[in-house]
């Protein structure tokens, strides 16, 4: 053909919101006229128009023409990339592409792109990549070298900003976060070199998307708020996305220098510790909701807990104005433990019922083990929380019912005997605020009475 087809005829546009990328053509079509292309070349064929390998030497005019549509079609940026996407999630080709280094930094600059579906589609194929162990060092070390890609992950990850919504179409912001997060997180876990250096923030500001192709720069990114305004983005509307970003807070807290970039911002940390605190005390593992929340919740739970305690260790603030501030995270902390009480003993009646599978086994320990994991994390948090408050502080507590007999005993159940110390002080400070309820206590305690 000596020019490009015509547009799809109207049956080819129906269903609107069903188009493929940024095509006119509906997937309804596109799968039609695949169907009908296999159907041609099928070996099974046996017209005199198919040849002895099984392929039709020659298309009537319309299916030509359909292939052509298919074509051009194939040629939008965004569907080459998720074409490649889909091939990578085979070991063979995932190497092929990888190995590639014209492609792999062609594939790079695409994050830069201002085309919400093609930064999904690259980010999609990413992640793939970064998930093949035999590629995976391949790809870190290419986005080492390419410090851009700093700018243009963490252009992203600010996107409920007004600035990259010129860019972005909303309805795909938080999938694309999302996926974002998700490379991240596994560029973070699979190299601290890699992270260290996002840490310190030592990139280029040449490369990336400019506000209506202007020349200005890129602001000068900070990769924690880029993590907390990504975190905020999808913390309604993704529960994973969510739990994604804050795993993402916790290995930056597995080194000094993450600690220091979370606690030493600006505003001191506060941003983070608000938005940590609000989850723990307004959204997740609530009163009115039932023990079996926390086995669903555990793992942003214990990422959140993790982060709140490397920062709870680090800041400077007048310890009567921080515990006064953090009573209801204490509330909080107990009630997680008293959910972990209440569904560990559900699924002890469970098993008793009926007679675990070895898989079934198998699921349990690994719940068990990463119940375990929150548990500890919680019980840290909560122990040094107990050791710094004041009778002021305690007050307030049982005034505002964080603090009681059953909270108490919860609190206590769980922590001894290892955080015996915190125990103690924090029962020392309790005579002072209420001495019948620390009496009581000593009582369902004894090893506590033995050493007052």
């Amino acid at each position: 053909m000596d020019r490009n087809p015509s547009p799809p005829s109207s049956e080819a546009e129906e269903g609107g919101g069903d188009a493929v990328g940024n095509t006119v053509y509906s997937k309804h079509w596109l799968f039609s006229i695949l169907t009908r292309l296999i159907e041609v070349i099928s070996p099974e064929k046996t017209e005199p128009t198919v040849s002895p390998e099984g392929i039709q030497t020659e298309l009537d005019e319309e299916m030509e023409n359909d292939i052509c549509k298919v074509w051009d079609m194939s040629m939008d940026e965004e569907i080459c990339v998720g074409i490649l996407g889909n091939m990578a999630c085979f070991q063979d080709i995932c190497m092929s592409i990888s190995k590639d280094e014209n492609l792999g930094q062609v594939l790079l600059q695409r994050l830069c792109d201002s085309d919400s579906p093609t930064l999904l589609e690259t980010s999609r194929l990413l992640l793939t990549c970064l998930s093949q162990p035999e590629v995976a060092n391949v790809w870190v070390e290419r986005i080492r070298e390419n410090p851009s890609v700093y700018d243009c992950v963490c252009f992203i990850m600010s996107s409920s900003t007004n600035v990259l919504l010129k860019f972005l179409h909303s309805v795909c912001v938080v999938e694309l976060l999302v996926k974002v997060g998700e490379v991240v997180d596994k560029l973070f876990d699979l190299d601290e070199e890699l992270m260290l250096n996002w840490i310190k923030n030592g990139t280029c500001r040449s490369v990336g998307p400019s506000v209506d192709d202007s020349p200005e720069e890129l602001p000068d990114f900070k990769i924690v708020p880029c993590i907390l305004e990504a975190a905020k983005q999808v913390r309604s509307d993704n529960p994973e996305g969510l739990d994604v970003y804050m795993h993402i807070l916790q290995l930056l807290t597995t080194v000094d220098e993450g600690i220091q970039a979370i606690v030493q911002a600006p505003d001191g940390g506060k941003e983070t510790w608000s938005l940590l605190y609000d989850l723990v005390c307004h959204e997740l593992c609530q009163p009115d909701d039932p023990p079996i929340v926390v086995q669903e919740q555990k793992t942003v739970l214990a990422s959140i807990l993790s982060v709140l305690s490397a920062m709870f260790a680090s800041q400077t603030e007048q310890e009567s104005t921080k515990m006064r501030k953090n009573m209801p995270l204490i509330g909080s902390l107990i009630r997680i433990l008293q959910y972990m009480e209440g569904y560990g003993k559900r699924s002890v009646d469970n098993s008793k019922e009926s007679e675990q599978q070895e898989t079934g086994r198998a699921d349990l320990n690994e719940e068990d083990f990463h119940l375990k994991i929150l548990k500890d994390i919680c019980c840290e948090l909560l122990s040094n929380m107990l050791q710094e408050l004041t009778k002021e502080n305690t007050l307030e507590g049982l005034h505002q019912g964080h603090l009681n007999e059953q909270t108490c005993s919860c609190a206590f159940q769980n922590l001894l005997p290892l955080y015996f110390a915190s125990v103690e002080s924090f029962l020392e400070v309790l005579r002072e605020a209420d001495q019948t309820l620390a009496d009581s206590l000593e009582k369902r305690f004894p090893s506590l009475k033995v050493h007052a």
